[in-house]
């Protein structure tokens, strides 16, 4: 893939965490993907498609915490939004 598709395909998943439907999930999302998108390499972007594909009630809840996050869906990603749920989007780093 070269830069142009990794473009190309940044922008459709910044849409798809903007417009999610349940608004929490939106503005978490949405909040994730300026912060996060254009650091995350394609492997990261593959385990946030297959995120987006869950409803969004259950992102939520594994990022917040309210629910153990699924075998299919742990790993850094999913530390780096659930970092990012919990300090309101205050990371800098990579975790």
């Amino acid at each position: 893939m070269d830069e142009d598709e990794l473009a190309i395909r940044r922008r459709r998943l910044r849409h798809r965490c903007r417009y999610r439907g349940f608004l929490e999930a939106d503005l978490l999302l949405d909040r994730f993907a300026r912060a996060w998108l254009d650091r995350l390499d394609r492997a990261e972007l593959d385990r946030l498609e297959a995120l987006l594909e869950e409803p969004d009630v259950d992102i939520w809840d594994w990022a917040t915490g309210r629910r153990p996050v699924p075998a299919r869906h742990e790993g850094a990603l999913m530390r780096i939004l659930q970092d990012f749920a919990r300090t309101g989007g205050a990371v800098e780093g990579r975790a």
